[in-house]
């Protein structure tokens, strides 16, 4: 019923929505909904007030048969009734609710969203049910295929192409199944973005060079079976049911746009003549064999980079913000004047230049929590905590009593972070791991644990081992529930660079960073260090590099970090969500709608009966009943401007509290063919399908659309 404008603003779909508004505020809000008279299903019944009771029921959490994830907004509504025709649906609303456009946006049919059985399993294999100009036409499981064709019940825009083939392509396969001519586009990282903008300049320097990382997922292959130019309007409407009904069930086999897989495949689309091909058979095209020549491999490589010249790359700032979570359920971070000190201490500019800058993007901090520059909520709130300051961060922890050079009592070991898991903080579907603290987080090939401040020399040996040149990517790493994480005791002797316990003599000609804080900071016998745990995986340098330099800065004001890498697979479910870490970096999507959908990940966390805490997302554990009253106030609003308020209100308490420190927003690279427009790097705007196509030979693309940047 809605889709995002390229600011990330809420905006009427037409094909399917002739009008939306409260009509209603006394004695209850009343939202007026008149359909399109032709939008119809693609079994040919109408689209009407069946589904959108149908959808009500099932997400209204009254009927606990209907296995939902949420309920939000779902859970005010009193009724949903026929209007006076059948293309009229009059929503009724208990309590009131200001983001109302986010409810039936995607609408699903009453098929399925009609009984449990068909919400809970029936759409699992298949959707015979669908709306707009693309329809679910195979799912090849084997192939990792999903393809959609023309649906001939659309009543819009005709699509230029004839079908779009999403397809599963691992993020280091994309580059050469792009340059084999079997994508036509797809998500890609710096390092191979680079080689590809080399390639089609004919030149050794490209923009899109490390350290930044490209965010989020996905590669794609069009059919070439375009009826005409392609070259439309970029900003026409989108299709947000086809989105949903053909979109979500590719998201499900993880394809395009699944923006929070911790898997290592990602998604894409590919031609329909490959479609039958296994992962094997499409690696055995373009991998080269065991026996195969140097000058094989040299000819191979050539026609590559070749087939490289007729791509170009992409550019966007992700809807998406990385951030510093700052743990502060207990040690050190549990103490307010701490978690600020570490805020203080940080150069946010720096920070989003060392990832944005080399990939040509605008590098500016973020500066809310709640919406991102272009948003109708934006405001730049990080005033409320203040910039980065050395001294007021060393005042700050002098204030909480961590003075230099004070008594360190010796341990035999140290603990993880977060205790040994005695309690488990309780998310939405976090449980306890029977094998948690019986093995080594980190990768087999990894460099471990080992402190910033305490053994420089060891953590810039750690830091450059084991790395190859691809650039990396945070963007699956989006917050999930998990199981409970076990500290493993470390023990001295280990790998190279790996943390000894205090006391231990640095290596003889080690030197102290630069800038560092003289003396040890230290309160009650123990020394201030915090654990920063981060993901181990090749496709996370971004993250590595952004942490070697926020650790840097905090030595400059005495807070030493125990840098700790563990497994992809482990990071969220048995660290963040868990609350085993002290610092962590990991990123958040921006929301069209931030007092229903920001609430849960900065919502005060509220202790259970048996002594742990319900976190819902909010895995910082930081939280106070001031930030919870004003989301409530700003739901329940519907003056729009007084919801503007509540909730830069709310993020300018946020920032106060110093649970998490907004970075950068996310960049996106996506390599493309030449002649394909409307397709790319879109940002916050909703692709709009119909409008892909290929250029015919000859034609002139549109400089100025967005999705070609």
């Amino acid at each position: 019923m809605y889709r995002l404008d390229a600011a990330g603003r809420p905006q009427r779909d037409a094909d399917y929505l002739e009008s939306a508004k409260v009509v209603d505020t006394e004695p209850k809000q009343v939202v007026l909904y008149r359909l399109d008279q032709q939008a119809v299903w693609s079994d040919g019944r109408e689209i009407g007030a069946a589904d959108f009771a149908a959808q009500w029921r099932a997400l209204s959490g009254k009927d606990s048969a209907y296995w939902t994830a949420r309920n939000a907004g779902y859970d005010r509504i009193e009724k949903v009734e026929r209007g006076r025709n059948d293309l009229e649906v009059r929503v009724t609303f208990a309590r009131p609710y200001a983001d109302w456009r986010s409810l039936f946006s995607p609408l699903y049919p009453k098929d399925v969203m009609g009984t449990p059985d068909a919400f809970n399993d029936g759409a699992r294999r298949k959707l015979k049910v669908t709306a707009g100009p693309f329809a679910l036409q195979k799912v090849d499981r084997k192939a990792k295929t999903v393809t959609l064709a023309r649906n001939p019940r659309w009543w819009g825009r005709p699509a230029k192409l004839s079908e779009i083939v999403l397809t599963a392509v691992p993020r280091e396969d994309r580059a050469s199944a792009l340059a084999a001519g079997k994508l036509d586009l797809a998500e890609v990282d710096p390092a191979d973005a680079r080689r590809i903008e080399t390639a089609a300049k004919g030149s050794a320097g490209a923009d899109a060079s490390a350290p930044g990382a490209a965010e989020g997922t996905g590669a794609a292959k069009k059919s070439e079976q375009s009826e005409q130019s392609g070259k439309a309007d970029p900003s026409g409407k989108a299709d947000d049911e086809q989105q949903t009904d053909d979109e979500q069930q590719s998201d499900e086999k993880k394809t395009d746009g699944d923006k929070k897989s911790d898997g290592d495949k990602t998604d894409g689309e590919k031609k329909s003549d490959d479609g039958d091909k296994t992962d094997g058979e499409k690696k055995s095209d373009d991998g080269d064999s065991d026996e195969e020549s140097t000058d094989g491999k040299a000819s191979r490589a050539a026609a590559a980079k070749d087939a490289s010249r007729d791509l170009e790359v992409r550019r966007s700032l992700e809807p998406a913000y990385t951030q510093l979570a700052l743990n502060g359920s207990e040690g050190p971070l549990a103490d307010e004047r701490v978690r600020r000190a570490v805020a203080r201490a940080l150069d946010r500019k720096e920070l989003a230049k060392l990832v944005l800058r080399p990939l040509g993007l605008p590098a500016e901090p973020v500066g809310s929590h709640l919406a991102l520059s272009g948003q109708a909520a934006y405001a730049d709130n990080s005033g409320a905590l203040g910039g980065q300051d050395t001294a007021e961060a060393r005042a700050l922890l002098g204030d909480a009593g961590w003075v230099p050079g004070g008594r360190v009592d010796e341990e035999k070991t140290e603990k993880a972070a977060g205790g040994e898991g005695e309690k488990s903080d309780r998310g939405a579907k976090s449980s306890s791991s029977p094998k948690a603290g019986k093995k080594d987080d980190s990768d087999g090939d990894d460099e471990g644990t080992y402190i910033v401040g305490e053994d420089d020399k060891g953590r810039r040996a750690s830091a450059g081992e084991g790395k190859d040149q691809r650039g990396g990517h945070d963007g699956r790493h989006l917050a999930q529930d998990g199981r409970q994480w076990v500290g493993r005791e470390l023990s001295q002797g280990g790998m190279a660079g790996a943390y000894a316990p205090k006391g231990t003599a640095a290596p003889k000609g080690t030197v102290a960073p630069a800038g560092s804080a003289s003396g040890v900071l230290a309160k009650d016998g123990k020394a201030l260090n915090l654990r920063f745990v981060l993901p181990s995986g090749e496709g996370s340098e971004t993250l590595r590099a952004v942490a070697e330099r926020i650790s840097s800065m905090l030595v400059k004001v005495g807070i030493r970090t125990q840098i700790t890498k563990v497994s992809e697979a482990s990071y969220f479910k048995d660290h963040i969500a868990s609350g085993q870490y002290d610092l962590a970096l990991y990123s958040w999507p921006a929301s069209a709608f931030p007092a229903t959908d920001a609430r849960p990940i900065y919502a005060k966390p509220v202790p259970a009966a048996d002594g742990s805490l319900t976190v819902e997302q909010n895995y910082t554990r930081v939280g106070t009943d001031q930030v919870d009253q004003l989301f409530d106030r700003a739901v329940a609003t519907l003056d729009e401007d007084e919801a503007r308020d509540l909730l830069r209100k709310a993020d300018s308490r946020i920032w106060a509290a110093a649970g998490s420190i907004p970075l950068y927003q996310r960049p996106q690279l996506v390599a493309a063919r030449k002649d394909l427009v409307n397709a790319g790097a879109f940002g916050f705007g909703t692709p709009v399908y119909e409008d892909m196509g290929f250029l015919k030979k000859g034609a002139v693309r549109d400089a100025a659309s967005p999705s070609q940047k």
